[in-house]
């Protein structure tokens, strides 16, 4: 008598971000609160650190690395020299890495932007929330600092971490001046770009890990 076939599940349906509006609302939120946090913050410094209100003018700043903010002290933000407020400009990228290549640094945000967006639309699942955060992050942050240098001409930078912290003895970083353990100046865009690339990367790492996982069984079992 012939055994009867055992049935066979049917294969879960996978669901893709693009086909979800959950993951669109999702992405939309972290991405318009991010950009809103940053660009809020970034008014209010240059509105508030300075003993006055600094205006920028496009025409002055883009292209003029020589463009000078008035001087002014700072604030200290947090005790024990954890957080200064300083306004800077920034011609550059992330903490002032390439500095007068706006145009370029332009194109490769519209870029980054579009294949992000690619991304999570065509190569993300729609119950992958920690994915979709983080690029709603990374989203937040490139979009805030191309505001910026279309609006004028250099990104505002304003948040000087561990301020009279230095080097021990007597170190310095490479092509810098100052002895400090962080000399960089940088803004809320900063910290969503790079918080939202790391959250990404140990996602997909244990993403890689999990997938992984019943491969190496079978084998031990074999």
């Amino acid at each position: 008598m012939a055994q009867p076939t055992p049935a066979v599940a049917p294969a879960p349906t996978v669901v893709l971000a693009g086909r979800s509006l959950s993951s669109w609302a999702l992405l939309t939120l972290v991405f318009a609160t991010g950009l809103t946090i940053d660009l809020f913050s970034k008014a209010w410094a240059f509105r508030n650190v300075a003993s006055e209100p600094v205006e920028l003018r496009y025409e002055e700043v883009a292209g003029n690395p020589n463009y000078r903010l008035p001087w002014h002290e700072g604030i200290q933000a947090l005790p024990w020299n954890l957080l200064d407020l300083r306004l800077v400009l920034n011609h550059g990228a992330v903490f002032g890495v390439g500095q007068n290549r706006q145009r370029l640094f332009v194109l490769f945000t519209i870029v980054a932007a579009t294949v992000a967006l690619a991304f999570f639309a065509r190569w993300t699942r729609a119950n992958a929330r920690v994915a979709h955060v983080a690029i709603g992050m990374i989203l937040a942050g490139g979009m805030g600092n191309l505001y910026d240098r279309v609006t004028y001409g250099a990104v505002r930078d304003f948040l000087h971490m561990l301020p009279r912290w230095n080097l021990p003895g007597g170190l310095r970083w490479p092509n810098n001046p100052t002895a400090e353990v962080f000399p960089w100046i940088f803004n809320v865009a900063d910290m969503l770009l790079l918080c939202g690339m790391a959250i990404f990367m140990i996602y997909a790492y244990r993403r890689d890990r999990a997938s992984e996982a019943p491969q190496r069984a079978e084998g031990h079992v074999a």
